[in-house]
């Protein structure tokens, strides 16, 4: 009996079904490109929050750690949202006659500026995967539907129907199928999790941007 392998099958199929297989796998690869890049930033966020709150609430003098933040060139994260607030806020604390309101406002529309910018950058690229989750085994159906349907009519224009005659084309068009899959589920397991980290990174933006609001507050007061 003649075995068949699954490379055997994806070289046999119809020109359709092999395309739908190739753009499938070429997904998949850009998906988890997608993904290592998203780890490394995602990790690389939550460490610089951590480690930047640490030093804020360590009693760093705010000044310093200003033109520490400034001078770098790799700054992110929390620290670009403590360096536009702060600089906000200096800014508009220097004019004469400004009041209070118009500091503090200043300041937190700078604040959730670049928290927005910096929320962007973090987000980008997941609605990809988002993409790939939800219509990768629609593609990869297709490609069975159409395998099925090339292989039965093939069937038909032989006259004859065994098992030995259906099973390799109806193998070859659900290897599709499986593909479109394998694609999928790591790229919506992939978009879930992401968009959860995002998540609770907008959150701990937020609650710091609010706590620094009090500490500039206070400092305008004096």
């Amino acid at each position: 009996m003649q075995q068949i392998s699954i490379l055997s099958l994806v070289m046999d199929a119809s020109l359709m079904v092999q395309l739908v297989m190739a753009g499938l796998v070429l997904m998949s690869v850009m998906s988890w490109a997608v993904i290592i890049k998203k780890i490394a930033i995602l990790g690389s966020a939550r460490r610089n929050s951590e480690e930047f709150e640490r030093t804020f609430w360590g009693g760093a003098d705010l000044n310093r750690l200003y033109e520490d933040v400034t001078r770098r060139q790799d700054s992110m994260g929390m620290e670009r949202i403590f360096q536009s607030g702060f600089a906000e806020f200096l800014k508009l604390r220097g004019r004469n006659g400004a009041e209070l309101s118009d500091i503090m406002d200043g300041s937190r529309r700078a604040m959730r500026a670049a928290a927005q910018r910096e929320l962007d950058s973090l987000d980008r690229h997941t609605s990809f995967l988002a993409t790939v989750g939800s219509v990768s085994p629609y593609i990869g159906l297709f490609g069975t539907v159409w395998g099925i349907m090339h292989a039965f009519i093939g069937l038909g224009n032989a006259g004859q129907a065994t098992l030995s005659t259906v099973a390799p084309g109806i193998a070859e068009a659900l290897i599709a199928t499986a593909i479109g899959l394998f694609a999928a589920i790591p790229a919506y397991v992939a978009y879930n999790r992401f968009a959860t980290d995002v998540d609770r990174l907008a959150v701990r933006y937020d609650t710091f941007m609010e706590e620094f609001s009090n500490i500039l507050q206070r400092l305008a007061t004096r």
